[in-house]
């Protein structure tokens, strides 16, 4: 091969590096910015959540102030209502179960 073929497989080949190489960077400038935009939007809503007119119901208590019996009531309560939840779904379903049964 003469010389001037080596030269121009490699000049394309630097020249297809530097074109991916700016495409990799424009890609990850468009990224960057947009993240930007993102966390700008984010401190917006951030500094428009004011604490001080949350009620203290919402705020965060940790359970090991709280009394013991207390915890377990809800705890309970939590139980039956999911049990309650299962059961309701398990009669609709054999209600539908049986509703299909009937039109066939």
């Amino acid at each position: 091969m003469p010389w001037w073929s080596w030269l121009l497989i490699w000049t394309g080949l630097a020249l297809t590096l530097l074109a991916v190489l700016s495409w990799f960077a424009i890609t990850l400038y468009r990224k960057s910015l947009g993240t930007l935009r993102a966390l700008a939007a984010l401190s917006d809503q951030v500094s428009a959540v004011d604490l001080d007119r949350v009620p203290d119901s919402v705020l965060f208590t940790p359970a090991v102030f709280a009394d013991s019996a207390v915890l377990f009531q809800n705890v309970e309560q939590r139980r039956g209502d999911r049990a309650h939840r299962r059961q309701l779904r398990r009669d609709a379903r054999i209600l539908r179960g049986k509703l299909v049964r009937k039109t066939r």
